[in-house]
């Protein structure tokens, strides 16, 4: 029997957002959790690179970060309105000031947070990110949790560290969290 705390069918049609730094684990945590839910996961990155056609590096190379995030936040719009979604966006989600209240009228919103070390440990591994794409890679990531943190925090429901958790433990705690978070909303879910 699943604990009360963690019951998938507590979510009701209700969709749950993940956001966060990159490396936080945000799509492999979505996997986990589409999985423990027995429901579908997207990913904003994907669904962008659906949209045009050739990678993100590619976007970024041609048309700038700007039509990026104005392709990522089409991604979103394309959700509103859908339920039992899990949902993995992309680390700069945030920084569009339109994204928030569409995000938070998604579903309930989780921030992934994680030590910075741990952080630049994982995203390191992946010569792909096109914001790393610099000189200093660890001075760019600094720079980017410092501006981004604020804006995670206004935007999320709730938040869990991930630092030294598996997948399926950070997994079980945004299910808790989200569960919390709907019956705060609805306490005749309790």
């Amino acid at each position: 029997m699943t604990p009360p705390e963690t019951d998938p069918e507590a979510l009701g049609t209700d969709n749950i957002v993940l956001i966060g730094p990159m490396g936080a684990g945000k799509s492999s945590v979505a996997r986990e959790l589409a999985r423990i839910c027995r429901r579908r996961w997207v990913d904003t990155d994907r669904l962008v690179v659906q949209q045009a056609g050739v990678p993100i590096t590619e976007i970024f190379a041609a048309h700038g970060e700007a039509h990026f995030r104005w392709m990522e936040t089409a991604a979103i719009c394309s959700l509103q309105g859908s339920s039992r979604l899990i949902v993995a966006t992309g680390g700069g989600v945030v920084t569009e000031p339109a994204n928030l209240p569409l995000l938070q009228a998604l579903g309930c919103v989780v921030w992934l947070t994680a030590d910075e070390d741990v952080l630049y440990e994982r995203v390191s591994r992946n010569d792909r990110r096109p914001l790393l794409q610099t000189d200093d890679p660890r001075a760019t990531l600094h720079r980017l949790l410092e501006l981004r943190r604020p804006l995670y925090s206004a935007c999320a429901h709730a938040t869990v560290d991930t630092t030294t958790c598996s997948h399926g433990h950070v997994a079980d705690a945004v299910l808790a969290q989200a569960r919390a978070f709907f019956q705060s909303r609805d306490p005749a879910r309790a």
